[in-house]
């Protein structure tokens, strides 16, 4: 039997964050969503100018300058694949479900890797921090040579920039791979690593806070170049031997995802392929939300 489309989309759009609940810090755009491909948000102007005990009147007249943000949703699609007739009988597991399965964890890793890039600063030193440690091998793979580890103090000067942006103290996220987060709790006091680990929180992925920040950690989260005003590399671009491991840290209402068309296709029979066709396409985006991309730092990694 065929399967119902309309219950294997809502089961995706489900299932679209599991293992990278990260992106779920983040301000919901899809509500702006159009025609399932484009967002479009309409952005309010400067604030009105406030006069304290006004000595004349009338006060000047102005008018608020609202603008529109709009960008397009990338389309994520699997390949088909093909799960022969015989195998509908022969198999005494549903291997459908198992391949379906796949389809989704290959969507969730391709949308979760581009939306961290779309989300990172790049190319300016005012929003990239370097990590100043002791140093140690690179453990980024196809890099070469030494880097400065990443310390509890990486981290506080990460919290500074935040609070001289005026960004708010609740709902700060940091995102380190696993080898950044254990250079951070090497770098901890058995004091520290006690208070940190009091707030772990397994369902929503939190894994300890510090300094304001709820830690999270996934395999890799970004790399970046190692130019004097470093730059963000595209998902999946092959490492050059200088590249960095780099921490994102943001605060949710500076950051945005939108989740827009979402589709699942079949071809049960197919004479050609003596079996049952499939493949599943999603639309999504993300971005800063602030064109001056407050609320967002980058740590990255400096040579030693």
């Amino acid at each position: 039997m065929a399967i119902q489309r309309e219950i294997w989309q809502d089961h995706i759009e489900g299932n679209l964050f599991k293992n990278n609940e990260f992106l779920l810090a983040s301000t919901d755009a899809s509500q702006f969503v159009l025609q399932g491909k484009v967002v479009h948000i309409p952005q309010a102007g400067a604030l009105p100018n406030v006069a304290v005990n006004r000595s004349s009147v009338p006060a000047t007249v102005v008018q608020r300058g609202d603008t529109d943000i709009t960008y397009s949703l990338d389309e994520y699609s699997t390949d088909p694949i093909l799960i022969p007739n015989i195998e509908n009988f022969e198999l005494s597991y549903s291997k459908r479900e198992s391949v379906l399965g796949e389809h989704e964890a290959s969507l969730r890793q391709a949308i979760a890797d581009t939306l961290l890039v779309k989300w990172a600063p790049t190319g300016d030193s005012g929003l990239v921090l370097r990590t100043a440690g002791a140093s140690t091998a690179t453990h980024l793979d196809g890099t070469t040579g030494n880097r400065k580890k990443f310390t509890i103090q990486d981290l506080k000067n990460a919290q500074n920039r935040m609070n001289k942006q005026n960004v708010p103290m609740e709902s700060r996220y940091a995102l380190m791979s696993s080898d950044m987060l254990q250079q951070l709790t090497d770098d901890m006091s058995a004091t520290q690593y006690r208070d940190f680990s009091a707030a772990f929180d397994a369902k929503d992925g939190v894994l300890g806070k510090l300094f304001g920040f709820n830690i999270m950690m996934r395999s890799a989260v970004l790399s970046y170049d190692n130019g004097l005003s470093p730059a963000v590399k595209a998902a999946g671009m092959t490492a050059a031997a200088t590249d960095n491991d780099g921490v994102l840290c943001w605060q949710t209402g500076f950051v945005e995802r939108a989740i827009g068309q979402i589709n699942f296709f079949e071809k049960i029979g197919d004479p050609t392929y003596y079996g049952d066709v499939y493949s599943v396409s999603v639309r999504m985006g993300g971005r800063m939300r602030r064109a001056d991309a407050k609320g967002v730092i980058a740590i990255v990694q400096a040579a030693a």
